[in-house]
């Protein structure tokens, strides 16, 4: 006789009928994640609501009341020394994953990174006021903010569970997920960066009416605020001691692995016994957690025409802006855009499409995911080519905006091109949906794939890709000017569009052994348990 399960039996382990057959939903959020999903959420907020301004604080001269600015660098220059930074920044993970995942810990990491950010943000502030600018000052101050600020970019809270069968509210019983779990989160600390990133807004009003050193001063002040709940409550958090021998034992892995012609299989402890009578310190579920890792990475790799494309959001497109009708809004004001169609965009995604389809049981994996990403963002720099080729069309300096003899009025303000600023709305929410669905996803997947001792290591080399992109930009800043403008957005567009393609083409097979995951942990556990019944039978025979 089948027995009867009441409430009081759940929650319980989900067998691998259950977790093929169930819905699956989120689990139960532990308060320390959201306690650092908002001090992330308030250190990008400063992040945003400063380098918004650094491109017009770069390109234009003081003085210009249409076109902010301080050191007159040029848009060429400036896009360079964006690109720059963003290359910095963006390879500063690696040595602090090194280090915190060997020496001191994600916890003193964190911490060192803020105290940084802080330290970097007020050498801005004092560099930027009108005294220091006259002084000659503010490049050096920027160069050194830049240094701090990038080594400031560079904690693991959810703890690992096994699938459990819960009933809802509704008695329907459900499998909570550690994968959508995580795709949880990271959607909502990108939803809270993006309400963060309205920060732009103020401090860009501030720049243009008030000056650049208050614009940088109240960013500075939020991230200060922001550190004391990190501090205070530490001893609620998850604090994992550093792994001091992952990363050699993964490192000797990986020369193994290119020693025998790239066959990871080699490293294996019972493959080294056989073949070279050696005993390794690592086990064979280390080596298959390593290539577990080693996809996640070369889905990493794929990520670089992506930031390349994105980056232009940070210099190149808030410079086009700059040469359109801006009708009572600064050219980098408008950049809020971006963010307000991913506070719209991003519940919709994850609170109503993702349900939905998980409802009609429509698989929507991550590898799909960035896919349609990367054509949300080719479908967002073309949509920034033909705006370019409208803005060329109209006067009164059709392929040179703000360049030639006629772009300054009788009052002597600077006349840009005919075009409503407002005509970069879509192309802030085409990549608004791209920023979701691959940054999202990617974070999602890494983490997911990641080995646990090396966790912060691969999540890091994401930041690799970016920092590609971001010298590729740098090759590209002797074009980021009139009149090659609209041939860099097209080429740019294409070469994103043609990636997509072949991303899906190689990494498609992956999201069925993603979505699989959890059914193959829970196979493992009853071969475990089923091993252990049986040894308890024999000894408890005698035999």
């Amino acid at each position: 006789m089948e027995a009867i399960e009441d409430q009081n039996t759940f929650p319980r382990d989900a067998t691998p009928e259950e977790i093929q057959t169930l819905i699956h939903e989120v689990d139960e959020i532990p308060t320390t994640v959201w306690l650092l999903t908002f001090t992330g959420a308030a250190s990008q907020l400063a992040r945003y609501g400063i380098t918004v301004a650094w491109q017009n604080y770069l390109q234009n001269p003081r003085g210009n009341e249409l076109l902010p600015g301080a050191l007159n660098l040029g848009q060429s220059k400036a896009t360079i020394i964006q690109n720059s930074f963003l290359f910095f920044q963006y390879l500063t993970p690696l040595p602090f994953a090194l280090i915190s995942d060997m020496w001191i810990g994600r916890y003193k990491t964190m911490l060192i990174c803020l105290g940084l950010l802080v330290i970097g943000y007020m050498v801005l502030v004092t560099t930027s006021i009108p005294g220091a600018l006259e002084h000659g000052a503010g490049i050096g101050g920027l160069a050194t903010t830049m240094v701090l600020i990038g080594l400031g970019q560079g904690a693991d809270q959810i703890p690992d569970a096994t699938p459990k069968v819960k009933r809802n509210k509704k008695g329907e019983l459900f499998v909570t997920d550690r994968m959508l779990t995580i795709q949880y989160v990271f959607s909502g600390y990108y939803w809270m960066v993006n309400v963060a990133s309205l920060s732009s807004i103020p401090t860009t009003l501030m720049e243009k009416h008030i000056d650049f050193w208050a614009a940088y001063l109240l960013p500075t002040c939020i991230l200060v605020v922001a550190v004391i709940p990190v501090t205070i409550w530490n001893k609620r958090l998850i604090k994992l001691s550093p792994q001091g021998n992952a990363l050699p034992q993964a490192g000797q892995i990986f020369l193994i692995t290119c020693r025998s012609r790239f066959r990871l299989s080699a490293a294996n402890p019972e493959y080294q016994i056989l073949h070279h009578n050696r005993h390794v310190p690592w086990t064979a579920s280390f080596v298959e957690e390593i290539r577990r890792g080693l996809k996640g990475c070369r889905v990493i790799i794929c990520f670089v025409v992506f930031w390349l494309c994105y980056n232009q959001t940070t210099n190149n497109i808030i410079s086009q802006a700059g040469q359109m009708e801006q009708q009572g809004v600064s050219n980098d004001t408008i950049k809020a855009l971006n963010a307000i169609a991913c506070i719209i965009m991003g519940p919709l995604i994850q609170s109503v499409i993702f349900p939905f389809l998980r409802r009609r049981r429509i698989s929507f994996g991550p590898i799909l995911r960035m896919t349609v990403a990367f054509f949300f963002i080719a479908a967002g720099i073309a949509y920034a080519a033909g705006l370019q080729h409208l803005i060329y069309s109209r006067g009164p300096c059709y392929e040179y905006p703000l360049e030639c003899p006629i772009s300054v009025d009788d009052m002597g303000d600077p006349r840009p091109n005919e075009v409503s600023v407002w005509f970069q709305t879509p192309l802030h929410f085409l990549l608004a949906v791209g920023e979701i669905l691959g940054l999202v996803s990617l974070n999602e997947y890494t983490y997911s794939e990641a080995p646990t001792d090396i966790k912060a290591m691969v999540q890091a080399l994401q930041q690799v890709a970016a920092a590609i992109g971001a010298a590729i930009g740098i090759a590209l800043g002797p074009v980021s000017k009139n009149p090659w403008l609209l041939i860099m957005y097209a080429s740019l567009a294409g070469t994103m569009a043609i990636s997509a393609i072949l991303f899906w083409v190689a990494f498609r097979k992956y999201d069925a052994t993603y979505a699989n995951k959890d059914a193959k942990t829970a196979r493992d556990r009853e071969i475990r348990g089923d091993i252990e019944d049986k040894g308890d039978i024999a000894s408890a025979s005698g035999l």
